[in-house]
């Protein structure tokens, strides 16, 4: 069998090292006999164990390699086979796979999971777009090329539309979907289980349902008892949401597929890539142009989205020159916006405080009214915490809820003076919660900037020295 002592022999390819093994194959390093002495890793299947159901698994696999292109994605190059075996020639991977990645960390800062989130949000984008389901997502099926996340080992994969129904076991228990495990129907959801596993395990260390035996692994997973973040842990608002939505037992009421790829922590529309920068730099062109016409208000805003997409550009720069260089520049980017970010909130002072008249008229007119004076006290509230320096995402969230509901009562409000200064206190607050949105997203900026190298350098660094 492959897992003997010397791996077998290949007329293309000299097998070195064996990288791991699992019940029906071993994955062994392998070089190029060519010029080129390209590294590979070479999936060695021994036929003599294979049954019916592998086989059928394999040729899934197989199937699927040979049609998926993707950076995220493992790439078949080649497969043969002989006598005894077949061969899947595969990318080679240097950096080993998420799990020891894991334990070599104990546990991943946010930023950097969520940058590894990302990459595995692509992936299965493009899968579920060609009704792929991968069915054993698990750390120990994610490989690393430097900071660079790749899905691999597609042996449970399958075709699966979104009414497509099976009942089969597969993948490791401790990522299972619940309704995978206690043997009901499932369907492509169970994917978004095991990725709520994986995201919880790189923040805290730990999968939630880990367990010192098998039976209290089954007990926690037929458990109707919500899951819960560990005690005391600090996470943001967005990667909680995006956590307890995933790890939903009620695969109905989990998270959808097109839910997941617009959530906010997943932001796949700033994840690093080779566009960040073009993206980045038509938006600071348009930033300067307003800032030139001295519209401050919307020079702040682009220099903000500016922003977004810059600090993706550093973390996708490889070259440390440039890196620095781009770094320095948004740096620059950083400092005129906080310029502006300064007039356009003595700006907005000045405007609330000439319209404070109106709004005392306003609250008085609403007595009769409570849902509309409920909000107005909200906004009221919402305006003290900024004023008092409590600029934050639950300041901003009020801002949102008030406005929520004044948008409604304005929809319903006849036409009269109540409507005339709901109207404008509607418009006054909406550019206070844009403001305090901008002034947030670039806090984030220059935290993530800041970061950069603390968080994700160290990533590959390490990622290095376990190769």
């Amino acid at each position: 069998m492959a897992s003997g002592f010397a791996p077998p022999k290949l007329a293309e390819f000299v097998l070195t090292e064996r990288l791991g093994s699992g019940t029906y194959a071993c994955v062994y390093k392998a070089y190029s006999k060519g010029d080129s002495r390209e590294a590979v890793a070479v999936k060695v299947v021994s036929k003599k164990n294979l049954n019916r159901s592998s086989m059928e698994n394999l040729l899934t696999e197989i199937e699927i390699l040979k049609t998926v292109r993707h950076p995220h994605i493992v790439q078949l190059k080649d497969f043969q086979w002989d006598a005894e075996n077949i061969y899947l020639i595969l990318e080679f991977c240097s950096g080993g796979d998420l799990s020891r990645f894991i334990r070599s960390r104990r546990l991943l800062p946010e930023r950097v999971a969520r940058c590894f989130l990302q990459q595995i949000a692509c992936a299965l984008q493009f899968l579920h777009e060609r009704n792929i389901s991968h069915l054993d997502l698990k750390p120990q099926n994610i490989l690393l090329s430097g900071s660079v996340l790749k899905l691999a080992d597609f042996g449970f994969a399958q075709y699966m539309s979104p009414w497509d129904e099976q009942s089969a076991l597969r993948g490791s228990p401790l990522y299972m979907a619940p309704e995978m495990v206690c043997r009901r129907q499932y369907d492509a959801r169970v994917d978004l289980w095991s990725v709520g596993v994986i995201l919880y395990e790189a923040l805290f260390g730990r999968p939630p349902f880990a367990s010192r035996s098998y039976a209290e692994l089954e007990e926690k997973i037929r458990s109707n008892r919500p899951i819960e973040l560990p005690p005391g842990a600090r996470v943001s608002r967005h990667c909680r949401d995006l956590l307890l939505r995933l790890l939903e037992r009620d695969p109905d009421a989990r998270i959808s597929f097109a839910e997941f790829f617009l959530h906010p922590f997943v932001d796949l529309e700033h994840m690093p890539g080779a566009e960040s920068l073009g993206k980045a730099k038509e938006l600071v062109v348009q930033a300067v142009d307003r800032d030139q016409a001295g519209d401050r208000s919307a020079a702040l805003s682009l220099y903000c989205s500016a922003l977004e997409h810059f600090v993706p550009a550093i973390h996708y720069e490889t070259d440390r020159q440039r890196k620095e260089a781009l770094r320095q520049k948004v740096h620059q980017y950083v400092s005129r916006a906080e310029e502006l970010k300064a007039l356009v909130a003595s700006d907005n002072r000045t405007h609330f405080q000439e319209a404070q008249c109106a709004r005392d008229i306003l609250h008085e007119m609403s007595r009769d009214h409570p849902r509309l004076l409920a909000a107005l006290d909200v906004a009221a509230s919402a305006v003290a915490k900024e004023e008092g320096g409590l600029e934050d995402w639950d300041t901003l969230d009020m801002y949102q809820q008030s406005l929520g509901e004044l948008l409604l009562a304005l929809a319903a409000e006849p036409q009269g003076r109540r409507r005339e200064l709901l109207h404008s206190e509607i418009k006054s607050l909406m550019t206070r919660a844009e403001y305090l949105k901008e002034h947030l997203k670039m806090q984030d900026a220059q935290t993530d900037v800041s970061l950069d190298r603390e968080a994700l350098s160290e990533s590959v660094r390490t990622s290095c020295c376990m190769q």
